[in-house]
């Protein structure tokens, strides 16, 4: 080999080192610029309001963002733009807020995962000269009609946060919730209120970073299982990370039917959690640990065969079981021998929430021998009456769509915008 090609041959290797190290070091220094990014943020703790210094970010910033950078990425579009909430965000004269029931828990989620049903209320809260709740439907006769009302409460927070002094308000209620039957009627009734007062308020919250509606409806009912589903719909999996709470979907497989047998009895949350042991034991928790893990695999992968094992419980469904709800489990195993992928306890009860397969489109033009929720209420009727227990049965589906403004004066829409419904 003549010296003339070893020494190209080194100039070669000379560069490619050379290169090696400068890709190198620009990878060390993009990941040091991203860790220190990410303590600067972490430092800011709750970000439940806006925090001006927080969104500041230059327009011509370095930063490399990463696929994973969502809310960096939002935080630099809103930097970006030029406000335009001016003219959505002056008060309002009345509103009208639909929001979905729940069913927390699904077995083993105890007060962290929640899913949102095709069953709606609707309230409507109104400037007015006196104070007024007026209810129709669903438990009209049971419901406070003082400040009491959860729906008042959830408007008060409002106009708290909005650092404004509420007016006088008339409610009115149209519910098809049940009421105290563990559907998330009073999850609903907060979410409808705080929705209703911000609006009417003209009071806009943060959502990325920050989750401000959550965490008002969370300080609220103690945890996210119900509230998360009613503000976004879906199945929702939520935790406290120590400074806020977090909330993220999971997903639901298609076709499901909920099959819901509604007992003709109210039952209280507080006397469900009485009967609960104040400590579990570490074979407990390790079971609740893996059933959990086990559902939303299943939920997540589409396997329906699997959620029957992932809605055991060891923490709260054998408690309220052998206490309160005797029905509970022969109902459940009546459920699952008639063709329910699974079935649990919704919420704290008395419901009981059954899962089938097979549905496609409106069940109402598809043959019923491709779906068992029809086999599946009738075994679950029978056990109830086995039992003593006398109630109804509700055949619906999971709702992807959380509560939403549906009606309001003056309206959002305008001549050059028309919103959804023309809302």
């Amino acid at each position: 080999m003549s010296s003339s090609s070893s020494s190209s041959d080194g100039k070669l290797i000379s560069v490619a080192i050379a290169a090696a190290a400068g890709g190198a070091l620009l990878t060390y220094a993009m990941l040091r610029k991203e860790k220190e990014e990410m303590v600067r943020r972490n430092s800011y703790g709750s970000f439940i309001f806006d925090d001006p210094t927080h969104n500041e970010v230059p327009r011509n910033s370095s930063h490399v963002l990463l696929p994973h950078n969502h809310e960096e990425k939002m935080r630099r579009r809103i930097a970006a733009r030029v406000s335009v909430e001016e003219d959505n965000s002056i008060p309002r004269t009345s509103v009208t807020v639909r929001v979905p029931a729940t069913s927390a828990n699904m077995g083993p989620g105890y007060d962290c995962l929640g899913m949102a049903v095709d069953l709606w209320s609707e309230i409507t809260v109104e400037r007015s000269d006196k104070f007024e709740i007026i209810a129709t439907g669903e438990g009209a006769d049971s419901m406070p009609k003082d400040e009491s009302n959860l729906m008042v409460t959830g408007v008060k927070h409002a106009y708290k946060i909005a650092n404004k002094e509420m007016p006088t308000l008339k409610y009115t209620c149209d519910s098809r919730i049940p009421y105290a039957r563990g559907m998330g009627s009073s999850s609903a009734a907060i979410v409808a209120g705080i929705i209703a007062g911000l609006v009417l308020a003209g009071h806009r919250l943060p959502v990325w970073g920050s989750e401000a509606l959550l965490q008002i409806a969370s300080e609220i009912e103690g945890h996210p299982d119900n509230v998360a589903p009613a503000i976004y719909g879906g199945i929702q999996l939520g935790i406290h990370n120590g400074t806020r709470w977090v909330t993220e979907r999971v997903p639901a497989p298609p076709g499901l039917q909920l099959v819901v047998f509604m007992p003709n009895f109210v039952g209280k949350t507080s006397d469900a959690r009485d009967v609960l042991l104040p400590t579990v034991t570490r074979e407990e928790a390790a079971y609740n640990i893996s059933r959990i893990g086990f559902l939303v695999h299943a939920l997540c992968q589409g396997n329906l065969d699997n959620l029957k094992w992932g809605v055991q419980d060891k923490m709260h469904q054998p408690q309220r079981g052998d206490k309160i709800y005797k029905y509970l489990y022969p109902m459940i195993e009546a459920a699952e021998g008639a063709g329910a992928c699974c079935a649990y306890l919704s919420g704290a009860g008395p419901a009981v929430m059954a899962l089938t397969s097979g549905a496609s489109g409106d069940i109402f033009t598809q043959r019923e021998r491709e779906r068992t929720d029809l086999a599946v209420a009738e075994a679950m009727i029978n056990a109830g009456k086995a039992h003593g227990i006398e109630g109804k049965l509700l055949v619906t589906q999971a709702s992807h769509e959380g509560a939403r403004v549906v009606k309001v004066d003056p309206p959002f829409s305008s001549d050059r915008i028309t919103y959804r419904d023309n809302l």
